[in-house]
């Protein structure tokens, strides 16, 4: 079984998340979110080189010869040496990044440069593959282009691969992922059959299925039941021909919340305060106070209410995120994802839903622990990475 987070660049700031509060032996892959892309030229580059590359934390010293790698993505490869088992992704996009990607899918120069960056970005930093989220193509020309980007980028990391193989024979793996949607129209609107080809994993985004947009008090996160579900969805990328191993049901590690309300399928007034933002909770804060959470077994989905309040919060329960790990299993899917780790409690907490999730997989044991990650990377910019941190 597969267990995928996604680590954001902006967790170091107000949150306080950093790579070493990951339960990362609870993991297989982690996500970092995001890179962005030129539109202009097609580059892919680090959105935030302070907190990706620079940034000096704890044990990091001043007095280093040469061109070394620190931030979040020396932690991380610092983390891939300790634990083997887990591979580390760098995710190109996310909602605010995801218009820059029309232009560039749709010229062949373009592409190229997305390519040859990117897989640079891979052999410097260390990283085990990469990840797109765009949200969201559409029909049509921008769906053809973007099988093309991705078999392009295939071909980029398996080249890339051939060139790093030892004289025993040893080749890494890189893989390719997208952060797939769940609601019908968007996946109509993808050549699933033409990306599948080159893709490694189908990462679904099982959340956001209602909020502030919506007409009433909804789950954001069912499994079935609703206009958009998670299992409609698998069904929907399976029947397009993707086979179940490589399907990741994604959870959230937040709430959305909808005030003056009577719960689920009741209008509401708005949406309220939140941890970061307007109506959007952190997992780890709730319930809030005065609140009692319910769990919909039949259509796996969970919330909290406040009846003082009228505040209904719709989110993963430890009750819920149970189900959908055994409804993972029993489908013969591929494993569970998260957006994003700042958001849970943390390992050891009874209520992580990470460890949660995990332990009804059958525990860490049952993880997919091959192949494991890769370390060697001789060309890299950073003497560190060269050198593995010795």
């Amino acid at each position: 079984m597969k267990s995928v987070v996604y680590y954001t660049n902006w967790s170091i700031y107000a949150r306080q998340f950093f790579v070493w509060d990951l339960p990362s032996t609870y993991l297989t892959h982690v996500l970092y979110a995001f890179a962005n892309v030129n539109p202009s030229t097609g580059e892919v580059y680090l959105s935030d080189t302070y907190a990706d590359t620079d940034i000096h934390f704890r044990g990091d010293s001043w007095n280093d010869v040469g061109t070394n790698l620190y931030g979040n993505f020396k932690q991380l490869f610092l983390l891939k040496l300790k634990q083997r088992t887990l591979r580390v992704m760098l995710s190109i996009g996310g909602w605010s990044y995801s218009g820059n990607f029309p232009s560039v899918v749709a010229s062949a120069s373009l592409r190229a440069n997305f390519v040859s960056t990117a897989v640079a970005l891979v052999r410097d930093l260390g990283l085990d593959g990469l990840d797109l989220d765009w949200e969201y193509p559409t029909a049509g020309e921008q769906a053809a282009n973007f099988v093309l980007l991705l078999g392009e980028l295939r071909a980029g990391l398996d080249a890339y691969a051939q060139s790093l193989k030892t004289p025993g024979g040893t080749t890494p793996t890189f893989l390719l992922s997208v952060a797939a949607p769940c609601a019908q129209y968007y996946i109509s609107m993808l050549d699933i059959a033409g990306m599948d080809k080159y893709l490694d994993l189908w990462n679904l985004m099982g959340y956001d299925f209602a909020g502030s947009w919506s007409t009433v008090a909804g789950n954001q996160a069912n499994v079935y039941g609703g206009e958009v579900s998670v299992d409609n969805a698998v069904r929907l990328y399976v029947a397009a021909g993707v086979h179940k191993k490589k399907i990741n049901v994604g959870m959230p590690l937040y709430g959305r919340a909808f005030v003056g309300t009577d719960g689920p399928g009741s209008s509401f007034t708005g949406v309220g305060e939140g941890s970061w933002e307007p109506g959007v909770w952190d997992y780890k804060v709730l319930p809030r106070p005065g609140a009692s959470e319910y769990l919909d077994a039949v259509n796996i989905a969970s919330w909290s209410y406040d009846p003082s309040s009228r505040t209904m919060v719709s989110y993963d329960t430890p009750a819920c995120a149970t189900l959908k790990a055994k409804y993972i299993t029993s489908k013969g899917l591929g494993g569970a994802m998260w957006w994003e780790a700042s958001g849970d409690c943390p390992e050891g907490n009874p209520r992580c839903l990470e460890t949660t999730v995990v332990d009804e997989f059958g525990g860490r044991q049952r993880l997919d622990i091959l192949p494991g990650n890769w370390i060697e990377y001789p060309d890299s910019k950073y003497d560190n990475v060269k050198n593995k941190m010795a």
